[in-house]
């Protein structure tokens, strides 16, 4: 069983972030999804599994894993229930991951970039860390809560969003903008682009779950 999971998805790829990222992963159960498969032919870098309807992977690449490796490979109707993304996270789950980490996962199809925020939640349910990251965003789901420390905090600002309406009695201690006893609702942006004041920010609600991204302007 590998304890983690990376997933190199179709969307926007930085190749140095990825590249970097994924020699910090050393022990990892490697999923490439459909375009990133192809990111993945191109470094040279040998996936465990991949998904996908293979719509965007080129013919000469998704070839070259179906007769020239022994990378398995499960493909998807088009038309099917699920998102390539939500397939790759799944099998995950189902090979017993404990943490998921998602590249490849934002970019300029935004509809693509909200339906693989939501699907955090299905390992967020089983108990699985699991998070979203690009060269300028950090993003999981946390609940009850959350303690972020300054000088580990992927950019320096910090946003909340509830998942599934209204959040209430929402608490920040340790922020430029602190909260307290707040209802956080999906109508507002009162909780975008905080900052950490002190050297730990505590967030605390008692019920629902929250969208946290951490954020910076450029790639370092």
């Amino acid at each position: 069983m590998n304890k983690c999971a990376v997933i190199i998805s179709g969307g926007t790829l930085e190749e140095a972030f990825i590249l970097e990222q994924l020699d910090q992963h050393k022990e990892r159960f490697l999923i490439g999804v459909d375009k990133g498969a192809a990111f993945l032919y191109s470094h040279h870098i040998q996936p465990d599994y991949i998904v996908g309807d293979f719509d965007s992977l080129p013919s000469e690449i998704e070839r070259y894993y179906k007769e020239e490796t022994a990378v398995p490979m499960k493909e998807f109707n088009p038309m099917k229930d699920n998102s390539d993304t939500e397939i790759a996270v799944l099998l995950a789950m189902e090979r017993g991951c404990r943490e998921i980490y998602l590249y490849g996962a934002t970019g300029t199809r935004l509809d693509h970039v909200v339906a693989n925020i939501q699907t955090l939640s299905l390992p967020h349910r089983a108990g699985i860390h699991a998070e979203i990251l690009d060269g300028c965003n950090r993003i999981r789901l946390i609940e009850k809560e959350e303690i972020i420390y300054k000088n580990e905090m992927f950019g320096k600002y910090f946003s909340v969003f509830p998942l599934e309406g209204c959040v209430e009695h929402f608490n920040i201690e340790g922020a430029e903008y602190p909260l307290e006893d707040y209802t956080l609702t999906p109508y507002n942006s009162r909780c975008v682009s905080n900052q950490a004041k002190e050297d730990k920010v505590r967030i605390t609600f008692p019920k629902g779950i929250v969208i946290l991204m951490e954020t910076r302007d450029n790639v370092i």
